[in-house]
């Protein structure tokens, strides 16, 4: 099988070969009738013609010879230096080769062309299209979609028994907990989750005071009256949701101020108390050994996936609303964020000098490799076509060159002699 498939342009490049051919050869035909047609004619203008016209055919013949040598031997003979590209293709690519890595595949030229491509502010002005963005967003379903359908249920469970839980177990626990907890109680980012856990416990004893009394109810001692029990728990209930709301609208509050301390010795015990980071690595053990934590783990997976492709399906939905959202904000950034679209583009240029400088050289490689494998006839055939039509332009400017060198030369020997 061919490694050199044809295009559909080659029918149109083969005519134009061929046309080009064969007005280069009309011109040789010509200058050889000329030349025919004034032989005895040695003085007067004729002379000056025939002269042209046999340096004509000098020059045709030349520049044909100098042509058809790059691709086969002249009129089949085996003439020295001929038929260059059938014979020497393996080094003419690997020369290929080195002048793209030399004077392409450089980190100066890469960088040069990446600041010239001013890439961070085209890619935010083409955001800055409601279309062009929903075309990201579809790209990204698309991609989303295909790379949930390879992932099995069996797939996970054996990253999550053979890599994960392994990994898990053998890194220490207690100290990465205790710096991470540490750094939420200092950034306050807690709080957040305090506000929204005190907002639901309070709206559900709102919403629920039947069962916040039947739970007190059966702790009350069985020879109290119906009627005390009652009060107690009405009171405590009123007690209860007051104490909620208090906590939630004061930042200062004690209850709040005893769990930032609760939370930042616990903190510090995870990082440096030996028994506290026994106890955790300990639970970690307890917890990762349980058979039921793969199964908890796939479940949880499936449970994602389902969610995110039925967002996936959904125009409507959180996932493509946040994801125009992030798309259209990181546009507005890329246009009007001079410094921040500098460091990205200047992260794109590291990375792209890292490639190149890691495997340009390996990437250039193809070139050589690929036309080793190519047959040589067929290769110079194929290139012939793509640059011969070009080349016949030579064959034809020698004939010209050729007859008004042979002019100039007969007017000198005229004059000299």
């Amino acid at each position: 099988m061919s490694l050199l498939a044809p295009s559909p342009a080659d029918a149109e490049r083969r005519v134009g070969l061929r046309r080009m051919r064969a007005l280069a050869l009309a011109l040789l035909v010509l200058a050889a009738i000329v030349y025919a047609v004034t032989l005895s004619h040695e003085t007067g203008w004729l002379g000056y013609v025939n002269a042209g016209a046999e340096a004509a055919m000098v020059g045709a013949l030349a520049d044909w010879f100098a042509v058809t040598a790059l691709f086969r031997h002249p009129l089949g003979l085996p003439v020295p230096h001929t038929a260059i590209i059938p014979k020497r293709k393996n080094e003419i690519g690997r020369n290929l080769q080195d002048f793209v890595t030399e004077n392409f595949l450089t980190d100066e030229i890469a960088r040069e062309r990446l600041a010239a491509a001013r890439v961070g502010e085209r890619l935010g002005g083409w955001l800055s299209v409601p279309a062009h963005r929903q075309r990201v967003m579809t790209e990204v379903v698309r991609v989303s979609r295909a790379g949930l359908g390879r992932l099995s249920d069996e797939d996970v469970r054996e990253v999550i028994e053979d890599f994960l839980l392994p990994r898990l177990a053998k890194e220490p626990i207690a100290p990465i907990a205790g710096s991470l907890l540490e750094g939420v109680v200092d950034e306050e980012t807690h709080h957040g989750l305090v506000d929204l856990g005190l907002e639901q416990l309070h709206d559900w004893l709102r919403d629920n005071p039947g069962m916040f009394a039947s739970v007190i109810g059966e702790r009350a001692p069985w020879w109290s009256p119906p009627w005390v029990d009652d009060r107690v728990i009405g009171w405590s209930y009123q007690q209860v949701l007051t104490w909620l709301r208090d906590i939630r609208e004061t930042p200062g509050h004690p209850a709040r101020v005893a769990l930032d301390d609760l939370l930042t010795r616990l903190a510090r015990d995870l990082q440096t108390d030996p028994e506290v980071m026994a106890q955790a690595e300990s639970l970690k053990e307890r917890l990762l050994s349980h058979p039921q934590v793969p199964e908890t783990a796939v479940g949880l997976w499936r449970s994602f996936a389902s969610a995110l492709e039925t967002a996936m399906d959904d125009p409507t939905s959180y996932f493509h609303v946040r994801g125009d959202e992030l798309l259209e904000h990181l546009g507005r950034h890329l246009v009007e964020d001079e410094p921040w679209r500098s460091r990205l583009e200047g992260h794109l240029g590291e990375a792209v000098s890292f490639f190149v400088n890691t495997y340009g050289s390996e990437l250039a490689e193809v070139i050589s490799v690929t036309v080793d494998q190519w047959d040589g006839r067929e290769a110079a055939e194929r290139i012939e076509l793509h640059v011969g039509r070009d080349l016949q332009f030579i064959r034809i400017n020698g004939t010209i060159v050729g007859a008004l060198a042979g002019i100039v030369i007969h007017a000198l020997s005229s004059t000299l002699g």
